[in-house]
């Protein structure tokens, strides 16, 4: 048995198991490996916790992703609503480090605005805003979709993030 899955594995509170892996990836150089390895054959549950481990971790060290953003931006594909979310939190919280290289996360992030829970769509929207302000080569592009997607969202909270960065994008032009 690993050391990730003695960790997922463990009696503790789930919030529990995510600040310990995080913590164990944080001191494990290569640890991130192991864990993308062990990733596929994980339960949905431990791939939740795995993804949100990283954007606990990424929240304040952008860079702890930079040799894992292929694997983070596949996971916005994942048939798991938590694990889409929390992938999304990763881009958004990487976004001012590698804006060329999460522009690529842009076509799934897109796909994820459509998706039934209203979490996963709050989570795309604030990746996708987060790439807009801060690449600004993508701007126009996305300040046209922002505005087709405010149309249609139904849910104010998510559709409160496409005007806060639409309004901030505005200003700085």
């Amino acid at each position: 048995m690993t050391e990730i899955e003695e960790i997922l594995g463990s009696k503790i509170k789930p919030k529990e198991k995510m600040f310990l892996l995080a913590a164990k990836l944080k001191e494990e150089d290569d640890l991130m490996d192991k864990m993308t390895a062990y990733f596929s054959k994980a339960s949905i549950a431990n791939r939740g916790t795995c993804m949100e481990a990283i954007a606990n971790i990424t929240g304040d060290n952008p860079k702890f992703a930079e040799h894992h953003l292929d694997f983070i931006i596949e996971q916005l594909d994942d048939k798991a609503p938590r694990v889409k979310w929390e992938a999304a939190t990763v881009i958004a919280n990487v976004v001012k480090e590698y804006p060329g290289k999460v522009s690529e996360a842009i076509p799934r992030l897109l796909d994820n605005t459509k998706h039934e829970g209203t979490i996963v769509r709050w989570s795309a929207a604030k990746a996708l805003t987060t790439i807009a302000v801060n690449n600004p080569s993508r701007q126009t592009e996305l300040m046209t979709i922002f505005n087709k997607i405010v149309d249609k969202e139904d849910n104010n909270g998510v559709k409160n993030v496409y005007l806060k960065a639409m309004k901030t994008i505005a200003r700085n032009k």
